[in-house]
Order: structure tokens, then sequence, then C-alpha cells
């Protein structure tokens, strides 16, 4: 039987991955089309004070990969915020996507009470049970941020809906 926590997480974090893909590839086919620089929407952002879509991209993975790997209770893969382009946001998703397709669901098994220790942006530490830690801090970051990407290019011309944003499932 697969554990709860595997099948509130890792499928949900594919289904959203999955569209936050296919919008990133709408916003580049957008860009082409309109003869549009494509950093215009790389850099897009809401508002000044918030990140732009690069950073939304990366950090949206980057729950979606720390997330799944402390509840499998296995080390999070370290990417180096690098990417510059569609194509580089693009292959970062691929590589999250197999990263996170790649646990077993039996890592889950105890997932709801282990013990998860962050220090997300600020020296104080947060301890949170696994299923605190899934509930109410990993998915209400992880979809503010595949949300703020979605919004982001919509705000910009780029035709999405919510379709789009919800992928396939």
């Amino acid at each position: 039987m697969t554990h709860a926590m595997y099948t509130s997480s890792i499928p949900l974090f594919k289904q959203m991955l999955g569209g936050l893909s296919a919008v990133l590839a709408k916003a580049q086919a957008h860009a082409v089309d309109k003869k549009i620089d494509p950093n215009a929407y790389l850099q897009a952002r809401l508002y000044p004070d918030m990140f732009p879509l690069l950073r939304q991209v990366q950090v949206a993975t980057d729950f979606a990969k720390g997330v799944s790997a402390r509840l499998a209770g296995v080390n999070v893969p370290v990417l180096k915020d690098e990417e510059q382009t569609f194509a580089d946001l693009q292959t970062r998703i691929t590589t999250v996507l197999a990263f996170i397709e790649s646990l077993d669901a039996k890592l889950f098994d105890t997932a709801a009470t282990r013990e998860i220790v962050t220090q997300a942006g600020t020296p104080k530490e947060k301890r949170f049970t696994g299923q605190s830690y899934l509930v109410n801090y990993g998915l209400p970051h992880f979809f503010f941020h595949t949300t703020t990407a979605y919004a982001i290019l919509r705000h910009n011309g780029v035709e999405v809906g919510k379709k789009d944003y919800v992928g396939s499932y």
C-alpha cells in the first residue's frame, strides 16, 4: 500500500511541475511569435520587491525537490541556480521531476511523523512533523511560487489559463 504522504506529495509535485513546464513553453513560443526578448518575461515581476519569473521557477522546483527529499529521509539534491533561459528552466524542471520520480513510495512510510528541521532564509530553525511540514509549510510555499510564475506570464500577455496552470492529472 502506498503511504498517504507519498500520494499527497509526489503526484501533486509531478502534476504541477508539468503544468509549470507547459506554461513556460507557451511563454517561450509567445516571445518568439511576438518577437519579444525572452528576458522581458524571465526578468518580469508582479511587483518590484518580488522575485522575477526566473527565480520563482527556481524556488518552486527547490520546494518540490526539498520537500520530497526530506519526507523520504534522503539528502536534498543541490542545484546551482544558474539558469538564464527558458531552456535552462525546462532542464531544471526535468531534473527535479527525475529526482522525485526516483523516490520509492516505501521511503515515505514514516514521513508523517518524521522530524523535519529547516532554516529557511533565517538563522531561526523550525521544527515540524512531516505531516505539518508538507501541509503547513512545503505545499503553501510551492503553490505560492508556481502561482506567481503563472501570474507573471499571464499579466504579461501570455495566453495561459487555469487548465495550463493545473497541468495533467
